[in-house]
């Protein structure tokens, strides 16, 4: 809002995720669709986009202020009076955004998780499918299929949503989240070198554990 101060709400690593994340699902979806050799491209952009929800996770107890999942994880009571003073400013997820967060986090572990274990029925499995049958493969296989459906209906929900805030409600969102400031009354995020540094070693720590899940 014109007149209040800017402050930091979103940190480095938490905008860079966002991105990234935002990338690398449209090209697992497009590299899905082309098949072929893009496979293999398929295959690692969804290791990468696991490595990045496990980042996140551990973030959203490590990370900076309104990063936290108890900066924006709330009770259904919490959500139902948010609906019903909507107007009121928050800096960081409000409560409904935080139901979309908490979405999408869940689908795309799923959608990931299943993707390990899955087959294309020609010459390509996920890199855990040999250790379970050729049935449950295949029903991982269902799953990770439905999940992109799923994950088409999240993505549009929510960039309806912003689409909604920014155009309708005047409530800018995707330029702090570009910026990582706000135009908010509200004590700042930590977004200092040690914290940046934190994250570097969560996501290395996340990515390692990925690695080591599909190649073992």
């Amino acid at each position: 809002m014109e007149g209040e101060p800017t402050t930091r709400v979103w940190d480095l690593p938490t905008r860079v995720f966002h991105w990234t994340l935002a990338a690398l699902v449209l090209f697992s979806f497009v590299s899905a669709k082309i098949g072929g050799a893009w496979t293999e491209w398929h295959f690692r952009s969804g290791y990468t986009i696991l490595a990045l929800l496990v980042f996140r996770v551990l973030w959203g107890f490590a990370g900076s202020r309104y990063a936290r999942f108890s900066a924006f994880v709330r009770s259904p009571g919490a959500v139902w009076r948010y609906l019903h003073a909507p107007d009121s400013p928050l800096a960081g997820h409000s409560p409904l955004a935080a139901l979309s967060v908490l979405a999408m986090l869940a689908a795309l572990l799923l959608q990931g998780s299943a993707g390990l274990f899955a087959n294309d029925a020609i010459a390509n499995e996920g890199p855990l499918a040999r250790l379970v049958s050729s049935a449950a493969s295949d029903r991982l296989t269902t799953v990770h299929r439905w999940g992109e459906k799923v994950l088409i209906a999240l993505v549009a929900l929510h960039l309806a949503a912003v689409a909604y805030q920014e155009w309708r409600k005047g409530r800018r969102l995707v330029w702090p989240m570009i910026t990582g400031d706000a135009r908010i009354a509200a004590p700042p995020a930590r977004d200092d070198a040690g914290m940046r540094l934190r994250g570097a070693v969560l996501f290395a720590l996340a990515a390692a554990l990925v690695a080591f899940v599909v190649t073992r």
